[in-house]
């Protein structure tokens, strides 16, 4: 069905116009990219734009310069930097006004047929109506329930993980083009990422004459609560390069990063703190073997690179937020309990994850045989931790 369809629309002019609107943060950008990758393969003619905050907009393209369907931008057409980090700053000031009223004309002029929020937000919501598309598709019960009276079209969704609820929503504003007749869609595509030259000559650098394999720790988080302590992960960083592994602790770029350093100082200065922008973080991932950390940007960009991961979770839940696509151990305590509440220490079931059942996990994914007896899709495995 998705060759006849996405076949006789091709012969159609103009191509489907299709505006995903979904601005942050990066592993909600993340979580988005799959579906949109679906809609790609299912319709290839169609023109796919993109509204995200500027910070995330190298998971789409190296930059303002690259080529739609590059190397360089391989997923989208076009994309719609949308400020809203700036926004919030100074909402009332006439400068922001100038901002919206200019992203405004921007994407009326190109003229969407089709606008889906995958963002959920009243913010995301209002950036998606003013684009003016014919069909505005989003949640039916987005994360902020006021978003729904923007939507002229509202898709209740069935699935767990976020990731095949975007692909539900997607699909369901596809078959309201086509009327009654939808590609079939899968979150099963590789989702392509930017290649940045610039970044794989940074990461060969950093690699250059050295044959271990790499293994990155992310110790970073949203918030406290999800943040497993940094003396763990530099025990189990010590631990690995005592085995032969290079252990390398993502930092933020540019600029001294406090939990990154504590992470070093733990084990011993084994291990090794690199600044990354995405870019670069991308290049070094697609050389790794593994990736360790919670529930975070960086892990999730490891499982859209298929790079095994290592999943440290406490009060999210993964079987809507964890890992997707690439060989994964969850951990997790029975003692958990879901909370998005911003507390600032650690949560005490993440707490109950110990360097022992990290290390069990990291080297098993790191045994090439893993893979054969993982009983759950994607090959993602959870562990409860008593």
């Amino acid at each position: 069905m998705a060759d006849s369809v996405s076949n006789s629309y091709e012969r159609s002019t103009p191509p489907l116009r299709v505006l995903i609107v979904r601005v942050g943060a990066m592993g909600d950008v993340l979580h988005a990219m799959p579906a949109v990758t679906a809609l790609r393969a299912a319709v290839p003619a169609c023109e796919i734009g993109w509204a995200i905050e500027p910070r995330w907009a190298s998971l789409l393209q190296v930059n303002e310069r690259a080529q739609a369907m590059s190397a360089q931008m391989p997923l989208v057409d076009r994309v719609h930097a949308v400020p809203t980090r700036e926004w919030s700053t100074r909402p009332f000031s006439v400068a922001t006004l100038q901002s919206v009223l200019a992203l405004r004309r921007e994407l009326r002029h190109e003229r969407y047929d089709v606008c889906i929020d995958l963002q959920g937000t009243i913010r995301s919501a209002v950036i998606g109506r003013i684009a003016g598309a014919r069909v505005f598709a989003g949640p039916d019960t987005p994360r902020e329930r006021q978003a729904r009276w923007f939507y002229g079209m509202r898709v209740k969704t069935s699935a767990t993980h976020v990731i095949e609820q975007a692909v539900e929503i997607v699909d369901a504003a596809l078959h309201e083009v086509y009327g009654g007749v939808a590609p079939l869609m899968t979150a099963n595509e590789r989702v392509p990422l930017p290649v940045d030259e610039t970044a794989t000559r940074w990461c060969d650098a950093l690699l250059e004459n050295d044959t271990r394999r790499v293994v990155v720790i992310a110790p970073g988080a949203g918030w406290g609560a999800k943040q497993w302590p940094a003396e763990r992960y530099g025990e189990v960083a010590a631990r690995l390069v005592a085995n032969g592994y290079r252990v390398l602790v993502n930092a933020a770029p540019g600029r001294q990063d406090a939990l990154a350093e504590a992470v070093v100082d733990a084990s011993g200065g084994a291990a090794q703190t690199v600044g990354c922008t995405i870019g670069e973080l991308t290049s070094l991932l697609r050389r790794s073997s593994l990736l360790i950390g919670g529930d975070t940007g960086p892990l999730h960009l490891a499982s859209a690179l298929q790079v095994p991961v290592v999943a440290l979770f406490g009060p999210t839940d993964p079987s809507r937020t964890g890992p997707y696509g690439s060989r994964a151990v969850v951990l997790r305590s029975a003692a958990s309990v879901i909370s998005h509440k911003r507390y600032s220490e650690a949560e005490a079931g993440l707490l109950k994850i110990g360097v022992e059942d990290v290390m069990a996990a990291t080297m098993e994914l790191l045994d090439a045989s893993f893979g054969a007896s993982a009983s759950s899709k994607q090959g993602v495995y959870v562990k409860v931790i008593a």
